[in-house]
């Protein structure tokens, strides 16, 4: 299984400042399991997860314990 995985910085106007996160844009919904696994192979405090909806996307957003 392949699957895209983006780290942005939130809340900045420059590389290397802000918030990093990760993004996963799906085509469909991933097991809970598998997404927590995903969420905490990336060590970040947040991950989201996106698929197409009719009217926009359904976003489902993750956070590393601890954090």
């Amino acid at each position: 299984m392949n699957i895209s995985v983006y780290q942005v910085d939130a809340f900045a106007n420059r590389v290397f400042e802000g918030n990093p996160a990760a993004i996963c844009p799906l085509e469909k919904w991933l097991p809970e399991h598998t997404m927590q696994a995903l969420a905490a192979e990336n060590n970040l405090s947040e991950t989201a997860f996106f698929v197409p909806a009719e009217d926009g996307f359904e976003l489902r957003i993750g956070w590393r314990p601890g954090c």
